[in-house]
């Protein structure tokens, strides 16, 4: 999973980066308003962790700009404001958590799973779809009970397209998240993944949608 992190302070940020690695997850780093993007796609980024107090001006501006561009992608704050009508304004401005800083990295990465969780409907870490269930904390997926031999891209694809179950994630936008700090894999290289991947999970689970990208079938 890829990370918007936008925290204008160099010490925080440079640790919450080494601890979404220690994860498994990549992160993009901003540490201005000007700097973020006014819009993108719901299928950009797995999670937004939004500082409120940036140099130039509000990470609440932010906030409510994007959920009125009807941005869906999970929102959580991460800041020193800690009164009640901040965490008030921030969760009914529509944030999925509202983290007080100094927090525990720990602790926040916790919150970051259960927000996507929330976010893939699912209620406990073990996603489940039928017989087929991801663990993600695990890093590892199983087919009636037994653990599943996949490749680490075979696994991410799955991951990316279970995150959003009946919903279309186009070709270009799947193959940009598996390497989203670096050039995205190309589309013959993308599709024999997907071809290992419906073989080992069954063919009935990923749809293509022709033209457009892959649909996942919870």
């Amino acid at each position: 999973m890829h990370i918007l992190l936008i925290e204008d302070d160099l010490d925080l940020g440079r640790a919450l980066q080494q601890a979404l690695k220690a994860e498994g997850l990549t992160s993009e780093w901003l540490r201005r308003v000007v700097d973020a993007p006014r819009s993108f796609d719901n299928t950009a980024y797995g999670c937004v962790l939004l500082d409120l107090t940036l140099p130039d001006g509000s990470g609440f501006d932010l906030l409510q700009r994007w959920r009125r561009q009807d941005i869906a992608v999970p929102i959580v704050v991460i800041t020193a404001r800690s009164g009640l009508e901040d965490r008030l304004a921030g969760l009914d401005g529509g944030a999925d958590d509202f983290v007080v800083k100094p927090f525990a990295t720990a602790e926040l990465i916790s919150r970051i799973r259960a927000v996507c969780r929330r976010s893939a409907r699912q209620a406990s870490e073990v996603w489940t779809f039928a017989n087929l269930c991801i663990l993600p904390r695990k890093h590892l997926a199983m087919l009636d009970g037994i653990e599943l031999d996949l490749s680490p891209r075979e696994y991410r694809i799955l991951l990316e397209l279970a995150r959003e179950p009946s919903v279309v994630v186009p070709k270009g936008v799947l193959a940009q998240r598996l390497e989203p700090l670096g050039d995205p894999v190309d589309f013959p290289t993308l599709e024999v993944h997907m071809s290992n991947l419906r073989r080992k999970i069954g063919a009935h689970r990923i749809s293509t949608v022709r033209g457009v990208g892959y649909m996942f079938q919870s």
